[in-house]
């Protein structure tokens, strides 16, 4: 639990030391990405650990028109934090890109995803947060997603650019719940918060590191 982890990163920075993020993994673009089509906003959904952190990043992607973080895998009456963090939902925390195709493909959010936001070979966690709310899961919302997503996996482990081989679940969308308002913006809001500058603030540096030319300031 996320409480749990704050306490055991802080127990860590006492004793060792400031911590940091896991390093951003430098990757191929994928070799299959969006065909042409009408040009109107696109969404995208994506699951990789605390919701925090995932949609920090992607508010700084520019072409992303919105990203909210919330919950999908499950049912509509365990769509609460409290019951998702327990991790018997069946939720993930997910963050919902809203996207300009004109700007960004859906493409380049999956190398985002896959490169700065989390660690896509950690199954069932993602660093400190443990537990399968925390999984890695792209949720596609058409024909044409899935074949992108499962196209680029495929692509990344065949060429070895991870440690260890991807566990990222492709599945279908099928409701996205926003979460409570309280978590909306939370690593904008909360900056010197100990565990969005340990785990969070790294991942948007990367970003803005590793993509200078889609990288967006406040």
């Amino acid at each position: 639990m996320r409480i749990l982890a704050i306490g055991i990163l802080f127990l860590g920075v006492l004793t060792a030391g400031c911590g940091k993020a896991a390093a951003a993994v430098t990757i191929p673009p994928p070799n299959a990405d969006e065909r042409g089509g009408p040009v109107e906003d696109r969404i995208a959904v994506f699951a990789g650990g605390c919701f925090w952190g995932v949609e920090a990043v992607f508010d700084h992607v520019k072409g992303v028109k919105k990203a909210i973080s919330g919950y999908a895998g499950g049912a509509a009456n365990t769509a609460r934090y409290e019951i998702v963090e327990i991790g018997r939902s069946g939720h993930a925390e997910s963050v919902q890109v809203t996207y300009d195709p004109a700007q960004i493909s859906y493409g380049q959010l999956l190398q985002i995803f896959f490169s700065v936001a989390h660690d896509p070979t950690q199954l069932n966690r993602q660093g400190p947060d443990i537990g399968p709310q925390y999984r890695s899961v792209i949720f596609f919302a058409s024909p044409e997603q899935q074949s992108i997503a499962r196209a680029y996996i495929d692509q990344l482990n065949n060429a070895k650019v991870f440690k260890g081989r991807i566990v990222t679940q492709v599945v279908p969308l099928d409701v996205f719940y926003s979460a409570e308002p309280y978590h909306q913006k939370y690593a904008a809001r909360h900056p010197n918060d100990l565990y969005i500058a340990i785990n969070d603030l790294p991942k948007i540096g990367h970003l803005r590191e590793q993509f200078p030319q889609i990288y967006r300031g406040k």
